[in-house]
């Protein structure tokens, strides 16, 4: 008989996770104690549960704008060589906790120098952070396999320096790059210089599309800025209509996305939380499953959205009727679609997730 799909072996099965903001995963005690250490005096309480209530509540607003605001408390206390580290350190080992055994964590280096660090040195200690905590997990028994990503910011103009930092530190653990922030009125061509610099230097893109804008965004992130995956993508689905015989038509970007597989960073409660979705039921996410799109599932920001992989999955089992054998697919489409090499996705496809999975079925 199959393992029951409780929380629990949720999520002792093996997860990979693509879309995790380092900002907005901070444990609120951390976030206490480091704000003492800077002398960080605007938090709204410094009751780790009041926060931690504080930050779901003021995230929860409909709006992607709003939400984007809960990230100057946790930015703020992210400005020091030991902060970054600890926060890096502990992303990892929380992660790990979960059962994430792969994961591309991202942030924003531009949003860091505020205490004197140059751009190179927040990227070494959050790299280095990592390592501490991958390690730390390896001790725990709960191995895990950390990549960062490196975003710029869609309204600032740095975006062709992150991407020659991305480059720069791609042999120390920086495994692509990112443009984030407000998608309405800074289109991803803003940038069209920093992308044709990663793709000549043979690098990984991801870009925020389809989130909070519609399909224009997504067509400009994939066909001028040669996104090799979608971040959100949840808008793909306003170019799928019912055709005369009731089944799904897909438009020709929609079929292009589906076609040449271009994975799909979904993050379904915090798409609820800035409005994206109405709730998990009416999530893209279902059907853009159903028709087989490269989906992948996500937790965005595990602070603000209250949640981890376990709970993310296990609220699609319990909206969808997911089974064991649909928690691996999207597992493995998250493997397949990670920006490290074949070799390294191949064995931890075969060595870890589908081993664990027949287990869990069987």
């Amino acid at each position: 008989m199959p393992a029951p799909l409780s929380p629990e072996n949720i999520r002792n099965a093996p997860k990979v996770l693509l879309h995790d903001h380092l900002d907005g995963g901070l444990r609120p005690s951390s976030i206490v104690e480091m704000s003492d250490a800077v002398g960080y005096r605007s938090l709204p309480t410094r009751d780790p549960g009041e926060l931690a209530e504080w930050f779901l509540g003021a995230a929860h607003s409909g709006s992607l704008e709003r939400y984007l605001e809960t990230f100057g408390h946790t930015v703020a206390v992210m400005q020091t060589a030991e902060a970054l580290h600890r926060v890096a350190a502990e992303c990892a080992e929380d992660l790990a906790a979960d059962g994430v055994v792969y994961a591309e964590v991202r942030f924003a280096p531009e949003l860091h120098t505020e205490r004197g660090l140059d751009l190179d040195q927040v990227v070494t200690h959050v790299l280095e952070g990592f390592a501490a905590g991958t390690a730390r997990a390896a001790a725990a028994g709960r191995p895990i396999r950390v990549g960062c990503l490196l975003t710029a910011m869609r309204h600032a103009a740095r975006s062709r320096e992150i991407a020659e930092l991305a480059v720069r530190h791609r042999d120390a653990g920086v495994v692509g790059f990112d443009i984030a922030g407000a998608e309405k009125g800074f289109p991803p061509t803003r940038h069209l210089d920093a992308f044709e610099y990663v793709r000549q230097q043979n690098a990984h893109v991801t870009i925020h599309a389809g989130e909070a804008f519609g399909l224009p965004s997504i067509w400009e992130a994939i066909q001028w800025c040669g996104a090799h995956r979608l971040g959100h993508g949840v808008r793909i689905v306003d170019d799928i209509s019912l055709g005369n015989d009731g089944l799904p038509a897909l438009g020709r970007l929609a079929a292009f996305v589906r076609d040449t597989r271009i994975p799909l960073e979904m993050c379904p409660t915090s798409n609820i939380q800035t409005g994206a979705a109405e709730s998990i039921a009416e999530h893209p996410i279902g059907l853009l499953t159903k028709l087989r799109f490269r989906v992948t599932v996500n937790t965005d920001n595990r602070l603000m959205s209250g949640c981890t992989m376990t709970s993310e999955l296990a609220a699609l089992v319990e909206t969808f009727g997911y089974d064991w054998a649909d928690l691996q697919w999207f597992t493995v489409n998250a493997m397949k679609s990670a920006f490290i090499g074949f070799d390294e996705r191949l064995a931890l496809i075969n060595d870890v997730v589908k081993p664990a999975y027949a287990a869990l079925r069987t």
